[in-house]
C-alpha cells in the first residue's frame, strides 16, 4: 500500500521502517523540515552534537558496538563538509553509516546560494556510494538503497544530499520490502575449489598462522564464532590487526596478540616465519606489513576477503577467496571436517614451541618505579580494574592508541572501537558517546591523549546533556606523544611543533562541562582513582599524568621487516637471546 507524505516525513519514516532507533545530529536551515518531523515524533532518538564531526565519530561507535548501521543527520554547505573527516574514516574502517545532509533547494542548485557546497562531488571519494535526491516520489527508494548499499557486502558510509524544496514537497512513500536491492549484490559465497586448496595447504603447513582483520566482526557474530572454533580445532595460532581485536578471545590459548608496526613479538616473527598465512579479512594495510618486498617471505599466501577490489591490491595471493567471512569460514570447516580434521599436529607443536620462545622475550615489559605513573602501567592497572565489567573501549589516536592495543584484553567482537586506517584524532570522545548510548548500563571509557582528546572535547556538553557516564581517561604526557617518539627516532631529536605549553586544567574543565574531574600523578594512588571514576555515575574527565617521554615499542621501523623490530630496553635483551634480529 502506498502513501502521500512529504520528503521530510519519508526520511523518518524510512528511518523507523529501517528499525533505526537514535540519530546523531546538529540543526541547520537546509534541514529544518526533517527537524520538524522528528519533533512531532517518539521512536528515534535525537542526540544533539556539538559538531558535525562528531555526529559522524558517535554514529561509528554505535555502529561498530552494535553491528547497525549508524545514522547522522547534518545540515547543508559547512554542516556537511564537517562531516567529511568521519565518512573518510568510517570508509576506510568498513563502518556501515548512512549519513543524510541538507541541501539548497533543488532551483538553487549551482547557484553559490547561502550554504550552498557541492556535496555529492565532495563526498564521492569517502562514501561507498552517494545520492542527490531531486525527486520526492523517487526519495524513499533512494533511503532504503542507502541502507541496503551501506550494510551489504563490505559495510561502509553512503550519503544522501537532499534539497530544502524535496523535503517541503509531496510524494509517494515506498516501503522497505519494494525497494529495488538489485542495484548491488555482493557475492557472499567463496569459491569451493579455492576453499578445496585452502584446506590442503592446511593439513601439510609446518607454520601456519591465522591473520585476521575488521572484516571477521563486521561478518557478524557467527563469524567470530567460527573463527574460534577453527582455531581452537587446530591448534593453529592467530594473530590480528588492530581492527580485528576481539574476533578471538585475548585469555585464548592460540593468541599472539596485535600483529603489526607496534604488534607483539612474538606475532611479527611468527608472520615472518610462517608458511602458510591465512588472512581472513584484512587489507594489507602498511601498519601490517612493513616492508612488503620482505613481507612473510616463505609463506603461502591466502587472501579471503568479501570487497574483491582488495584481492591482490597491496599483496599476491596465492589462494584468493571472495566472500563473506561467516560464509566461508562455515564452508571451510566443513570441508575440513569432512576431510578428516587433519592437521600436520607434530610440526604445528614444534611450531608453538618456537612461539613460546619468542613469547620470553616480554616484548610489552616495563618497569614502573618511582613517583611518575608509567603509561604501561596506567593501563595494566585499568585492565585490571575493568576487565570484569560489561566494558566498552574506544580510543584516540597516538601512543595511548597502541598501548591500549598493547595492554587491554578483548574477549569478544565488537568491544574495541578505534580508527585505524585514517588515524583521526578527534575520534575516541565522540565515538564513546555512540557507544554509550547503544549501550546505557555498561563501563564505556575512551582511552586518550591529552592532545587528541581536545580536537572534540566540545562533546563533553553531549554528555552531559544526555546524562551519558562516559569515561575519558586521558593519559596526559604534555606532548604529541608519537610525534615526539618519531622526532626522536628518525629526526635527529628534532622536537618541532610535539607539544603545547598551553594546556588546560582538565578537572577545571570538567567541572565547566558540568562533569567530574579527577587527576592522579601518583602510582600509588592510580587504583583508588581509577575505581573513583568507575564507581561515579555520571561522565568524568581523568587526568592520569605520565612519563613525558615514554616510547611505544615494539616498533617496526618504516622500511623494514617483521623480524627486525625496536624494542623497549627490558625486551632487547630477551630478543637477542631468542635469536631474533633487533635494531638498537
Amino acid at each position: 500500500m502506498t502513501r502521500q507524505m512529504t520528503g521530510a516525513k519519508m526520511v523518518v519514516q524510512a528511518l523507523k521502517d529501517q528499525g533505526v532507533d537514535t540519530v546523531f545530529g546538529y540543526p541547520g536551515g537546509a534541514v529544518l523540515p526533517i527537524y520538524d518531523e522528528i519533533f512531532q515524533q517518539n521512536d528515534i532518538r535525537h542526540i544533539l552534537v556539538r559538531h558535525e564531526q562528531g555526529a559522524v565519530h558517535a554514529a561509528e561507535g554505535y555502529a561498530r558496538s552494535t553491528g547497525k548501521v549508524g545514522v547522522a543527520l547534518v545540515t547543508s554547505g559547512p554542516g556537511a563538509t564537517n562531516a567529511v573527516t568521519g565518512l573518510t574514516d568510517a570508509l576506510l574502517d568498513s563502518i556501515p553509516l548512512v549519513v543524510l545532509t541538507g541541501q539548497v533547494p533543488t532551483f538553487m542548485i549551482g547557484s553559490d546560494a547561502f550554504q550552498e557546497a557541492d556535496t555529492v562531488g565532495i563526498t564521492r571519494p569517502c562514501t561507498k556510494h552517494n545520492w542527490l535526491a531531486k525527486e520526492t516520489d523517487t526519495l524513499s527508494e533512494t533511503l532504503h538503497q542507502a541502507f541496503h548499499v551501506a550494510r551489504s557486502g563490505r559495510p561502509g558510509p553512503v550519503l544522501i544530499d537532499i534539497p530544502k524544496d524535496v523535503q517541503f514537497a509531496s510524494g509517494t512513500y515506498t516501503a522497505p520490502e519494494k525497494s529495488d536491492t538489485s542495484i548491488y549484490e555482493p557475492e557472499t559465497k567463496g569459491d569451493i575449489t579455492a576453499i578445496n586448496e585452502l584446506v590442503e595447504a592446511l593439513e601439510k603447513a609446518e607454520r601456519p598462522v591465522f591473520y585476521t582483520g575488521g572484516g571477521v566482526i563486521n561478518s557478524g557474530p557467527k563469524a567470530s564464532k567460527l573463527l574460534r572454533e577453527l582455531v581452537d580445532a587446530t591448534g593453529i595460532p592467530i594473530t590480528s590487526t588492530l581492527m580485528g581485536l576481539g574476533a578471538y578471545p585475548a585469555s585464548g590459548e592460540n593468541w599472539l596478540g596485535m600483529l603489526g608496526m607496534h604488534g607483539l613479538y612474538e606475532a611479527n616473527m611468527a608472520m615472518h616465519d610462517c608458511d602458510l598465512m591465512i588472512n581472513i579479512g584484512a587489507r594489507f594495510d602498511d601498519r601490517i606489513t612493513g616492508l612488503i618486498s620482505a613481507f612473510s617471505p616463505g609463506s603461502t599466501k591466502v587472501h579471503i576477503d568479501i570487497d574483491p577490489s582488495s584481492i591482490n591490491k597491496v599483496i599476491k595471493a596465492d589462494i584468493p577467496i571472495v566472500g563473506d567471512v561467516e560464509s566461508v569460514l562455515t564452508d571451510i570447516l566443513k570441508v575440513w571436517k569432512a576431510r578428516g580434521r587433519a592437521v600436520n599436529r607434530e610440526a604445528i607443536a614444534k611450531w608453538q614451541e618456537q612461539i613460546s620462545d619468542w613469547r620470553k622475550v616480554e616484548c610489552l615489559k616495563y618497569t614502573q618505579e618511582g613517583k611518575t605513573i608509567k603509561p604501561q602501567y596506567a593501563l595494566a592497572r585499568l585492565e585490571a580494574l575493568t576487565k570484569e565489567h560489561d566494558r566498552y573501549i574506544t580510543t584516540e589516536v597516538g601512543q595511548h592508541q597502541m598501548w591500549a592495543a598493547q595492554y587491554l584484553g578483548f574477549e569478544d567482537p565488537n568491544r574495541w572501537m578505534t580508527s585505524g586506517g585514517l588515524g583521526t584524532m578527534g575520534y575516541g570522545t565522540p565515538a564513546s558517546i555512540g557507544v554509550q548510548v547503544a549501550h546505557p548500563d555498561s563501563l564505556v571509557i575512551n582511552v586518550a591523549g591529552e592532545a587528541s582528546w581536545l580536537m572534540n572535547m566540545q562533546e563533553m556538553g553531549t554528555a552531559v546533556q544526555f546524562r551519558l557516564p562516559v569515561k575519558q581517561f586521558i593519559l596526559n604526557n604534555e606532548r604529541l606523544g608519537m610525534v615526539r617518539q618519531w622526532q626522536e627516532l628518525l629526526h635527529g631529536e628534532r622536537y618541532s611543533h610535539s607539544w603545547s605549553e598551553a594546556l588546560p586544567d582538565f578537572v577545571k574543565l570538567a567541572e565547566a562541562f558540568g562533569a567530574k574531574g579527577i587527576i592522579c600523578s601518583d602510582p600509588d594512588d592510580l587504583d583508588e582513582a581509577i575505581m573513583e571514576m568507575i564507581n561515579y555515575d555520571g561522565p568524568v574527565i581523568f587526568d592520569c599524568l605520565v612519563e613525558k617521554h615514554e616510547n611505544c615499542f615494539p616498533m617496526i621501523p618504516s622500511g623494514k621487516p617483521h623480524n627486525e623490530m625496536l624494542l623497549g630496553e627490558a625486551s632487547t635483551q630477551g630478543a637477542i637471546e631468542a635469536g631474533g634480529a633487533v635494531l638498537v
